[in-house]
């Protein structure tokens, strides 16, 4: 026997009402795992336009002004399955073990370069144990922002997403969070979109071998992720795009910088930058 039309009314508005109940339950829980801000933010844009990169030597830069130039010095390395043991998952920190001067008032982004042994497993514990060390670097005091240096394989891509989700959510909240770029994440690679981070900064040298004879301003190496559009890596010794205006430069020494430190000045001066 079918329901009365009042009951079969009861019924409708009671269904309705556990499914909005549903529904606030599954936003309630999807606003909970968004993080606190959007991405990216402008934070980074209140350090000097031009980042010198200090890698794994020795480093005297105390002739660089503070107001125009900071550093981004390598601070440790996270190795993953460096173990003899192929299927070691095992992660460890290298210092960095090398004396970096520079002058007081110096703007300083903390770098933490990650390299994994190809075939090495990647777990859930092996991302905490990454995390962790990441935040030894992270939460240094008096950092303008932090950096994390990771070329990911495909394969390892979950992984670095998880990483850097779990490592926004742990550090400070306004210290701004950069990560370096293969120049294909940015240009035909769409995988950063929705990254916790606040710019991806595209290694415009030492590219893939397939395009490392490539000029910068070649058309399939045109930006188009926004995460990038803000920054650009580059060298001393290899070609500059031409159109740099506006743009956050970090720049590597090819020969260390108490040899290119003129040369990364010359290019600067050809390009009208302070």
């Amino acid at each position: 026997m079918p329901p009365s039309p009042s009951r079969l009314h009861k019924l409708v508005k009671r269904a309705a009402a556990l499914f909005a109940l549903a529904c606030l339950c599954i936003a309630l829980r999807t606003d909970a795992a968004l993080p606190a801000f959007k991405f990216p933010t402008l934070r980074m844009n209140n350090l000097p336009q031009t980042t010198l990169w200090a890698w794994e030597r020795s480093e005297d830069l105390r002739q660089i002004d503070p107001a125009t130039t900071a550093i981004a010095y390598l601070d440790q390395t996270i190795q993953l399955g460096q173990a003899i043991q192929l299927d070691s998952a095992e992660v460890r920190s290298q210092p960095r073990l090398h004396p970096l001067a520079y002058p007081t008032g110096t703007q300083r982004i903390a770098v933490v370069r990650i390299e994994i042994r190809p075939g090495t497993p990647l777990s859930p514990h092996s991302e905490e144990q990454t995390v962790a060390l990441l935040l030894r670097s992270a939460n240094l005091p008096s950092l303008a922002a932090f950096q994390v240096d990771f070329d990911a394989t495909l394969s390892q891509r979950a992984f670095y997403r998880a990483v850097l989700n779990q490592l926004r959510r742990q550090m400070t909240a306004q210290l701004p969070l950069s990560i370096t770029a293969l120049a294909s994440w940015c240009s035909y690679d769409d995988w950063l979109a929705n990254l916790p981070i606040d710019e991806a900064v595209p290694m415009l040298f030492r590219m893939e071998p397939e395009r490392r004879r490539a000029s910068p301003s070649t058309p399939d190496l045109q930006i188009r992720e926004p995460l990038c559009q803000n920054s650009l890596g580059l060298s001393t010794r290899e070609p500059w795009p031409d159109n740099i205006t506006g743009k956050r430069l970090y720049i590597f020494p090819d020969q260390g910088w108490h040899r290119d430190l003129p040369l990364a000045a010359h290019l600067a001066a050809q390009r009208n930058l302070p």
